[in-house]
């Protein structure tokens, strides 16, 4: 299982109030969620994200609130994985449990930057960046994780 596209680049602690600001959680529709994804951090998000794109972000990425709505809205906007040094221990599961790739690496959330071309391949765990040619070594991911990833969510796996 791989990934490639465009990187959006964050800093450290990068809150889920951030990432989907909360004047609008009243809405279940996830193409209206990702027409505001990161807005207050990055304007131009919505209108530059492309199917496929990757997020890297630092240290804690995800913290604050619990709020599902956070990777659910990165999903839909077309991220393909979240690339950060850390993530916050509830927005991590919310990620997974949805769907959404995510992979702690501190050398590619260092070096890449926004604008790099990357690709990410989920079975080594080894993240390339095209624009630069390095790689980089992130974690792989387990078999049960990619079953859920590729199920486009726990309970889909769980249905399956």
């Amino acid at each position: 299982m791989k990934a490639h596209g465009t990187a959006h680049k964050y800093g450290d602690n990068v809150d889920t109030d951030v990432i989907i600001p909360a004047r609008y959680l009243n809405t279940a529709d996830m193409q209206e969620l990702a027409k505001h994804c990161m807005e207050d951090i990055d304007t131009e998000f919505a209108t530059r994200v492309k199917p496929g794109d990757i997020m890297v972000a630092k240290a804690n990425f995800g913290c604050g609130s619990s709020r599902e709505h956070a990777p659910a809205s990165i999903k839909a906007s077309g991220i393909s994985c979240v690339i950060a040094k850390s993530f916050a221990r509830i927005f991590f599961r919310n990620a997974i449990n949805i769907g959404l790739p995510i992979i702690e690496c501190d050398e590619a959330a260092e070096k890449i930057e926004a604008g790099d071309e990357v690709e990410i391949d989920f079975d080594t765990g080894i993240i390339t960046n095209k624009t630069k040619g390095e790689e980089y070594k992130g974690q792989s991911f387990p078999e049960f994780l990619i079953n859920i990833i590729n199920a486009n969510g726990l309970l889909n796996s769980l249905k399956q």
